[in-house]
């Protein structure tokens, strides 16, 4: 019989020093792309797809996203006493009910692998997902959820989203070796985190969404270091390779966003900003008139 995939993995306690000092602060997960924080934009992708399971492994600092999906009753209370039902509707869109986010601490910031093993005693013995905050996916149907419906379809293994790359940026990335290409599905042959420059396999590289079985937890209990010296979700994604078990690369319908770099963040709201009705017109002419500019100063 077929399972379900209704858990969901947050990876959320890295420190961000990539976007210091803002995030001295506050959690970068709570930064603000157009109007919703990150976290939000993943949150959603999870529910469409059928998750009702939310479990964020966090750390220290990182209470304002347990209070952020909290109810916040003083501030329903104002918006309700002055008609404003616009904005309450918003805003409790952004609470979760009772039990539904489970939270657990990564004391030792010891790489994705050990964020995603911390996790192991709420998953229990069922396939769960795994959302990287950082990549945000424009797409008309969530990524997550392309996945769970074409997961559904061949009835098991791994499957991790991926996306063609350029080869000088391969390095950067977890890159798949191609066993049978089918398309939307490729068959993986193997797996290789972070590959010294002119190495990789292909240019499909692994992007931050994956369906998993409980077997890989197995493999992360072993606690071997990877690239980076990390323990790298990767590696016990490809010891199932090994021992014969299928694992799928997903190409996905969207564009995603790398919105754990500056270029990437200013990308993404450019661009999430240009789809928005409300603010396409202003937006769009405003960056003319800076293209304009520049071109004018040349």
């Amino acid at each position: 019989m077929k399972r379900r995939v209704t858990k969901a993995v947050f990876p959320v306690a890295g420190l961000g020093t990539r976007f210091l000092p803002a995030t001295k602060s506050i959690p970068k997960e709570m930064m603000t792309l157009v109007d919703r924080p990150l976290i939000q934009y993943a949150i959603d992708e999870a529910r469409a797809a059928g998750i009702t399971d939310f479990i964020f492994v966090t750390a220290r600092g990182k209470s304002a996203l347990e209070d952020y999906f909290d109810h916040a009753p003083e501030l329903e209370g104002a918006l309700r006493r002055v008609g404003k039902t616009e904005l309450l509707e918003m805003l409790r869109a952004t609470n979760m009910d009772s039990g539904a986010i489970a939270y657990v601490r990564q004391n030792r910031p010891l790489g994705l692998g050990h964020a995603v093993w911390c996790a192991r005693r709420l998953i229990g013995n069922e396939p769960f997902a795994v959302i990287l905050t950082d990549d945000v996916i424009a797409a008309e149907t969530p990524c997550l959820e392309q996945m769970v419906d074409a997961y559904a379809e061949i009835g098991g293994g791994n499957m991790v989203a991926a996306m063609e790359v350029a080869p000088a940026r391969a390095s950067a990335y977890g890159v798949l070796a191609i066993d049978k290409d089918m398309g939307s599905l490729v068959a993986v042959r193997g797996m290789v985190e972070k590959p010294a420059p002119g190495t990789a396999p292909s240019n499909l590289a692994v992007i931050g969404r994956y369906i998993l079985t409980p077997r890989v937890l197995n493999n992360l209990t072993r606690m071997k270091q990877g690239a980076g010296g990390e323990i790298q979700l990767t590696d016990a994604i490809a010891e199932e390779i090994e021992r014969g078990e299928p694992v799928w690369g997903f190409r996905f319908r969207g564009q995603r966003f790398d919105c754990g770099s500056k270029a990437g963040f200013l990308q993404a709201t450019v661009a999430f900003g240009l789809a928005r009705e409300d603010l396409h017109d202003e937006l769009r002419r405003y960056l003319h008139t800076v293209v304009a500019l520049q071109k004018a100063a040349e």
